[in-house]
């Protein structure tokens, strides 16, 4: 489901309230691909409830350049909706997801192998709750940049 922030702080609190395990994990998720839906099935396979964070147009532009995203942000939303390990898909603007992880109050935060423990955004504040980070190991030889290379090179 695609919701906004407030709809999300919403729909979260009976599912928290009913001992549901939270799992946030967010992205720009642009060109999805083998190594993204493999990610997001392990994210998911930590909890009950997966909820994706993913990078506003204006964010990716800011993080990976001027040419990203290659898809829109409505269209990597409902592809990332239509997998069923995802249960939430809210857009965020910021260059991080800081405040939405303190809006989410997430008890597992998921990032791929690309980082470490200490280099996790929330990770602070997922901890002081008491809940847990987890790198998930990257699917080798996968990622959107080397595809949207590959494609430069063969176009």
């Amino acid at each position: 489901m695609i919701v906004t922030w407030e709809e999300l702080a919403r729909l979260l609190a009976p599912l928290r309230e009913a001992g549901k395990r939270i799992v946030f994990t967010n992205g720009c998720f642009d060109i999805l691909h083998r190594g993204h839906v493999e990610y997001l099935a392990a994210a998911r396979a930590l909890g009950d409830v997966l909820v994706v964070g993913l990078n506003s147009d204006a964010s990716v532009r800011r993080l990976k350049g001027p040419s990203r995203p290659i898809v829109g942000e409505d269209d990597r939303a409902a592809v990332l909706d239509a997998l069923r390990w995802v249960d939430f898909v809210t857009i965020f603007d910021d260059d991080t997801p800081a405040t939405l992880i303190e809006l989410v109050q997430p008890d597992v935060l998921v990032k791929g192998g690309d980082y470490t423990p200490e280099t996790v955004v929330g990770a602070d504040t997922v901890r002081r709750r008491g809940g847990k980070v987890v790198i998930v190991p990257l699917l080798p030889g996968r990622s959107t940049s080397a595809l949207v290379e590959q494609i430069r090179r063969q176009g």
